[in-house]
């Protein structure tokens, strides 16, 4: 009897969403055990291109945002994706304590922290994270994400995000070698079920690049740029992928996306490109031949015309 192989690898991705928050590696850029007792009032300042998370481990607090006030109790998550300044406090009117990087911790190590403030009063314990990304097209989730999504303890998903927070905390008490880098994943499990919460729950339409990954016709195309923007792509290659004419994916596409196909491909390989200019080695021959490009030049006018600036200058900032 012969045993037809397989059409489907059993590990590549079907989930056209699943496959976008894979992209969204983490690394670490601070984390900090904050023990406040009432009064307190905490500024966190903004950190450009990051994301800050707060998890309230004991008592509660208020999250303040120009745009949103949210209140956060014990088990609760709360992400602010866009690097902006906020308020913590334990009450509304509480006069600010301070920004957070000027007060004084206690450094278990360079990338974590224990802060204790406040007044003596009633205890509010977090864990809070600053966190950046490895992949540059990571920005554009994070751009229609709302200012705070804030994740009850209470929600259907609470049992698996207080699983992942628990092992965090386990692994911030108890700093290993190694621990750093666990925490980072843990992050970036929470950061998924977070953004899988929100979508559960948010009862608006989602423009641009995440409403296209919930098409069930776009979905797979945006999966496969991201998975190959180096390869040869063409709107006929893509309307196939997508199982609909030429015409009429072009038109979908531009219409949700909100940017006409082959240009959503040509700012997908230059996301790219940033990326791979972080890695030891690369040149702008190397990282133009893996995204498709015959010349280097091709790729230079691209890359400037799309970014605004030159492959040169990214790739001394990354080496600087």
């Amino acid at each position: 009897m012969s045993i037809r192989p397989a059409t489907v690898v059993p590990w590549t991705p079907q989930d056209a969403l699943a496959e976008a928050l894979y992209l969204l590696r983490m690394r670490g850029v601070f984390y900090s055990h904050t023990e406040a007792t009432a009064p307190w009032a905490l500024e966190m300042p903004p950190f450009a291109g990051c994301l800050s998370f707060h998890v309230v481990t004991e008592g509660g607090c208020w999250l303040e945002i120009e745009e949103a006030t949210e209140y956060l109790r014990a088990g609760d998550l709360a992400l602010v994706p866009h690097g902006r300044g906020h308020l913590l406090r334990n009450q509304p009117d509480v006069p600010v304590t301070g920004r957070v990087d000027e007060l004084p911790q206690q450094m278990v190590s360079d990338h974590y922290s224990i802060l204790r403030c406040g007044g003596g009063g009633a205890r509010t314990t977090l864990i809070c994270g600053v966190v950046s990304f490895h992949q540059p097209t990571v920005n554009r989730l994070l751009a229609v994400l709302p200012p705070v999504i804030h994740i009850d303890a209470a929600h259907e998903r609470g049992s698996r995000i207080r699983d992942v927070l628990d092992l965090m905390a386990s692994e911030l008490r108890h700093l290993r070698p190694g621990g750093e880098a666990v925490t980072t994943r843990l992050a970036d499990i929470l950061l998924i079920e977070a953004i899988r919460c929100w979508l559960a729950t948010d009862t608006g339409s989602h423009p641009g690049w995440l409403g296209a990954l919930n098409d069930p016709q776009l979905g797979p195309v945006i999966a496969a740029i991201h998975r190959s923007p180096g390869a040869p792509w063409t709107v006929d290659s893509l309307a196939r992928t997508s199982a609909m004419s030429r015409s009429a994916f072009a038109a979908r596409f531009t219409e949700i996306v909100g940017t006409p196909p082959m240009q959503y491909v040509t700012r997908t390989r230059m996301e790219a490109a940033e990326a791979l200019f972080q890695e030891d080695g690369a040149t702008v021959a190397t990282v133009a031949a893996k995204l498709g490009y015959q010349s280097e030049a091709s790729f230079s006018r691209a890359f400037t015309k799309t970014m605004g600036r030159s492959p040169g200058s990214v790739r001394r900032l990354g080496s600087s």
